[in-house]
């Protein structure tokens, strides 16, 4: 099954392939300066961001899923369509260290107000942590977050994360967690359903 067309499903939320269909809204989110200061993007035109979605599909080093709360998807979910309607956010991973290409770098971003403190990121990061494992022979993953970003550092450092640097230029701190026995057992729970286009 190729990976990039999977959708995964969780317990609060589905995690679907990032569609040309999902991207005005994703650039009506990146409007948003608050958005853009947390997670460290520039403003795109809406050109620009077809564009980035083809590249998020096409790059082998990233992987990127649009995060689906279950509870505002229209009648049944179908894999393969957009389920616009639904799409509060999403969640990446870049393998982009030259010196180990099985170390990942995670992000997640909950971009709808009415869909935070809900859980979805939490659920998001475990359930993109046991794809990459599984499908990518992920070893450790990565996360950058910036110092006044509380709400994500919390969450990150509860799901095990451990403080590696601090940059005071960019003001933001660097997570990593190594994905050991016990960790892989713990994300084993989150591989979940899954539905392919074939």
């Amino acid at each position: 099954m190729e990976e990039r067309e999977m959708s995964l499903e969780g317990e609060k939320l589905i995690l679907v392939p990032y569609m040309k269909e999902h991207v005005p809204k994703y650039h009506l989110w990146m409007q948003d300066p608050t958005l853009l200061q947390a997670t460290g993007s520039e403003p795109l035109t809406l050109d620009q961001e077809y564009d980035m979605q083809l590249s998020w599909i096409q790059d082998p080093n990233k992987r990127t899923f649009i995060v689906l709360d279950k509870q505002l998807i229209t009648g049944d979910f179908v894999h393969g369509k957009p389920h616009v309607e639904a799409m509060v956010g999403d969640v990446n991973i870049y393998m982009n260290d030259l010196d180990d290409p099985k170390l990942a770098e995670i992000e997640i971003m909950i971009a709808e107000p009415k869909s935070r403190g809900k859980g979805l990121g939490k659920e998001s990061v475990l359930m993109m942590m046991a794809f990459a494992v599984e499908n990518l022979g992920i070893h450790t993953f990565r996360a950058k977050i910036g110092e006044s970003n509380g709400a994500s550092l919390d969450m990150f450092h509860k799901l095990g994360f451990k403080e590696a640097s601090f940059s005071e230029i960019f003001k933001e701190w660097t997570l990593e967690l190594p994905v050991t026995e016990p960790k892989w057992e713990e994300l084993q729970h989150y591989v979940g359903n899954r539905f392919s286009y074939f």
